[in-house]
């Protein structure tokens, strides 16, 4: 069982949570979502524990014995401002890509270099709601397992298949060899999102917050979309372009 000590590290670390192949899990709802047989300590507060004497009965199966801890303690090791009380050790979840992408006319999304772990987390909780297969990021983008982003995604950590790759355009060439065709969100694309079919295997790629899609990733891309704009802005937040064209894919394939 983890100290304290090691799960705060846990939180804090991202080589520690990809050497041991695990990560922390705040709030009731990640922690009562995670999947059978993947809670490896569960820690709560005394305060939580008054309120929730049946372990078992709350989470809904057997559980791993429960660390108790003073409520002190218990919100210096949260990573919120107003800490619900209970946390978990959770093993990462083992995504299979031959399974996420051997299904008929694959969605697919990309994150280029994607910093923010709000943006991050919305979008794999957007993903799961709008029937994506699955998440590609390049290295350069922000830990999926970091707190703030399992968070966000409010439980679709678990089950929204998500790959770490080293390169944009090897993965564009790749998937284009499995009749997987990629789009770009730039400001240069010359077709508007309603425009292409997505009918057919589609992956969408969205860049760095403040820098977009790469150059060298636009030119690997099999079209450049454009969301068109009103007003005086300029760009999408990407977690709402995101949003745009996962949900204009979603509304073409209903169509079918």
């Amino acid at each position: 069982m983890l100290s304290l000590k090691d799960v705060k590290f846990l939180m804090k670390n991202k080589k520690a949570r990809d050497t041991q192949g695990l990560f922390v899990a705040e709030g009731e709802k990640l922690v009562r979502e995670a999947p059978e047989g993947s809670v490896v300590q569960v820690i709560v507060s005394k305060s939580f524990a008054a309120e929730h004497p049946d372990a078992d009965e709350w989470f809904g199966r057997t559980v791993p014995d429960i660390g108790v801890t003073e409520d002190g303690r218990f919100a210096s090791l949260s990573d919120t401002r107003s800490p619900q009380g209970i946390l978990a050790v959770v093993r990462q979840i083992p995504f299979s890509e031959e399974e996420a992408l051997g299904v008929m006319n694959p969605f697919v999304l990309i994150l280029e270099n994607l910093q923010d772990p709000g943006n991050a987390g919305t979008i794999i909780r957007t993903a799961e709601a709008a029937g994506v297969g699955a998440i590609f990021l390049t290295e350069g983008s922000v830990d999926i397992y970091s707190p703030k982003t399992t968070r966000a995604t409010m439980g679709s950590v678990y089950r929204v298949p998500h790959f770490y790759v080293e390169s944009a355009p090897e993965l564009i060439a790749t998937l284009a060899k499995a009749n997987i065709r990629s789009y770009a969100a730039s400001l240069r694309g010359t077709s508007v999102y309603t425009d292409p079919d997505y009918r057919r295997g589609t992956a969408f790629i969205i860049g760095n917050e403040s820098r977009g899609v790469t150059e060298e990733t636009q030119n690997a891309a099999g079209e450049l979309i454009r969301i068109p704009m009103m007003g005086r802005v300029e760009s999408l937040n990407a977690a709402m372009a995101a949003g745009v064209l996962m949900y204009e894919t979603q509304r073409q394939r209903r169509l079918l």
